[in-house]
């Protein structure tokens, strides 16, 4: 429950920063997929959060209506057009209450989108793309998509999914 409420508070802040102004105009080399793909995923659904441990680092898991629907409904594989975004954030010791801890600084915003039609080359149909916090700037992920292609191959059973739709009651 603690975490669920940073991750509303954290997905809060952090959104209403970028409404100031649009996601910047970049792609990922080897898939072509653009940041701006993802513009208004404020308004898209949290369905779940995870602590990386390898990375030291809390991420808020969110889905567009598409994806939201079928996660919540526990429907697999997941219709096209359906859009996972996920938000990972360093963590620092809560000032109010020192027993906790809150987001701290963005360090990336990933998303995978279901696309069969232009993402079969690696047969999960698939386009990943990872933007990383650089100072006030985003990058595209240097070294391409194929670690996140590697890594939810691990999970293919579950569509390449890691995350599950987590109820909130």
């Amino acid at each position: 429950m603690v975490l669920r409420m940073i991750a509303l508070s954290a997905v809060f802040l952090f959104t209403s920063s970028l409404f100031a102004g649009s996601l910047p105009d970049i792609k990922m080399a080897d898939t072509g997929l653009a940041f701006q793909k993802i513009e208004g995923y404020q308004d898209y659904r949290i369905v779940a959060t995870h602590w990386r441990t390898d990375k030291n680092e809390l991420r808020y898991v969110l889905a567009n209506p598409i994806a939201y629907d079928a996660l919540k409904a526990h429907k697999l594989p997941m219709p096209e057009g359906s859009i996972i975004v996920k938000i990972g954030w360093s963590v620092k010791p809560m000032g109010l209450y020192p027993a906790a801890l809150e987001a701290d600084t963005l360090q990336r915003i990933e998303y995978m989108v279901k696309d069969s039609k232009r993402f079969d080359q690696n047969g999960d149909h698939w386009g990943y793309a990872r933007f990383v916090k650089k100072g006030e700037n985003y990058v595209p992920y240097p070294n391409g998509s194929q670690e996140c292609v590697a890594c939810h191959a691990s999970v293919a059973p579950n569509d390449y999914l890691f995350s599950t739709y987590q109820h909130t009651y």
